[in-house]
């Protein structure tokens, strides 16, 4: 009798699996880097960290410092969802409360200081400011689709691609210089359902959009 035939083995990973595991390898990542820095950091330790070998990690990243993409990107969609509830007559400044930074490290899930040496290595690391900036250039289509469909207009307007323009260079502004300056003493203290770090995030936010909010005269 013929052995039925049909695949054997370990079953496919869903996408969502394997989105799990990106965001897990990436968490290990930015921990090994702040720890020790992207040089002395390896393949095989991220792997390890996560229990999956170093051709694992190559298989859903090209380099080490890629690994760290899906944190820098988990926030986008987090910003967009928060564009299209804007309401008319709302300044938009309202939007980035300390809520929205809680948000934001929910979606990527190292804590705020962990989070904030992150973005300080993306200053002397140029693997890492590479992919900091690609994440900032993938968002922008992302806020302009928002604002457009929040306004009613096609998503090629000129006007929600300008605005979508500004809002992400004053974000990144924005989380840069908290991340550089203010940022850089250490974690928030826990202050209720926020912490004062959230709230430093959310301020130096709303100074940033309200500075291009004015335009340039």
């Amino acid at each position: 009798m013929t052995a039925p035939s049909g695949r054997t083995g370990r079953p496919p990973l869903t996408e969502t699996r394997k989105a799990e595991i990106r965001l897990e390898i990436a968490r290990a990542a930015v921990e090994l880097f702040v720890a020790q820095g992207v040089t002395a950091t390896t393949g095989e330790q991220i792997g390890q960290a996560v229990g999956v070998s170093a051709r694992t990690v190559w298989r859903y990243f090209p380099s080490k410092e890629a690994c760290v993409r899906p944190l820098f990107s988990a926030g986008i969609d987090v910003i967009a969802a928060r564009l299209r509830e804007w309401r008319p007559g709302q300044p938009l400044s309202e939007l980035f409360d300390p809520t929205l930074a809680t948000g934001l490290l929910a979606a990527t899930g190292p804590d705020g200081a962990t989070g904030t040496a992150l973005v300080r290595l993306t200053r002397t690391e140029p693997g890492l400011r590479a992919i900091w900036l690609q994440t900032y250039d993938e968002a922008e289509p992302a806020f302009a689709r928002a604002l457009a469909d929040r306004a009613g207009l096609p998503p090629d307007d000129l006007r929600p691609m300008i605005q979508a323009a500004m809002l992400n260079a004053a974000l990144r502004a924005a989380v840069e210089r908290f991340a550089w300056g203010a940022g850089a003493s250490g974690p928030g203290v826990e202050t209720g359902e926020a912490s004062v770090g959230d709230a430093e995030v959310a301020e130096t936010l709303r100074a940033a959009l309200a500075i291009a909010a004015e335009g340039v005269s």
